[in-house]
């Protein structure tokens, strides 16, 4: 839904082609409207009807439980979301949940989802945490025994931590030294392609979101990494980019899916 795509990347396509269009090109797609307002089922099952079979979705859980809630009271609103997301059916892929850059360590919490998420155990889930204090052993311990996937997110505006604690693994490079706003260089990606074939022949399941989207370098840099990973032989994992409305402020700071 970036109008800013529409001349580099979808041309004079309409809108209603677009997903088409970037299913055509990659396996995945991070939705990030679902972070902002809730989706009908039936939203989510005309998306699901325009892509292969193989196609998958990964969903981004709404801020109310994540940045209102901060995970307490998990089971009404992973309720909700389980219900309007089923209209995917099985493209969808993972449910990513984020928590704010401000929120600190609170091993209890996370504790307390794990035991909610087992009401949605079809489905697997992330936990991005943004904030230092969190990269500790003793979190990735709890999010190992919940089967939740710590996500590796590549910024300049907050930390990453590359712990791996499922055979899931979940990586969204927002782009650095400009967040949301960078182009990914040639041995950036290298080393990123790298990375995906190390944890493919540990028998892991990757996804790669690329969200440098403020000025239309997703999509590309997705391409990109995608071609790396086919012609070094660990194809099958998901590569997409992120759909949503466009940022209120691009500016000069700055998704995709493998």
């Amino acid at each position: 839904m970036y109008d800013a795509w529409r001349a580099d990347w979808y041309g004079k396509l309409p809108k209603r082609l677009w997903l088409a269009h970037d299913a055509e090109r990659f396996t995945a797609v991070e939705v990030d409207a679902s972070f902002y307002r809730q989706q009908r089922p039936e939203t989510y099952a005309n998306w699901a009807s325009q892509v292969p079979e193989e196609f998958r979705f990964a969903v981004r859980g709404h801020r109310f439980l994540t940045h209102n809630k901060k995970l307490l009271d998990a089971e009404e609103p992973l309720r909700r979301m389980k219900e309007q997301a089923s209209g995917l059916g099985k493209k969808l892929g993972v449910m990513l949940w984020q928590l704010p850059p401000f929120m600190r360590i609170n091993v209890e919490r996370v504790r307390l989802f794990g035991e909610a998420l087992k009401a949605w155990p079809e489905t697997r889930h992330a936990l991005e945490l943004r904030h230092d204090s969190w990269f500790t052993a003793e979190v990735a311990a709890v999010l190992t025994q919940y089967g939740i996937a710590n996500t590796i997110s590549d910024a300049s505006k907050f930390p990453r931590w590359d712990a791996v604690t499922t055979d899931l693994v979940y990586v969204r490079l927002h782009g650095r030294p400009f967040t949301y706003a960078s182009r990914y260089e040639e041995p950036e990606l290298d080393q990123w392609t790298e990375k995906v074939r190390r944890w493919h022949a540990e028998g892991r399941t990757v996804h790669v979101y690329f969200d440098n989207d403020a000025h239309g370098h997703a999509p590309h840099d997705a391409m990109r990494l995608l071609e790396r990973v086919q012609q070094r032989g660990t194809g099958g994992s998901p590569v997409g980019i992120r759909g949503g409305p466009p940022r209120k402020k691009p500016s000069t700071e700055a998704p995709a899916y493998l």
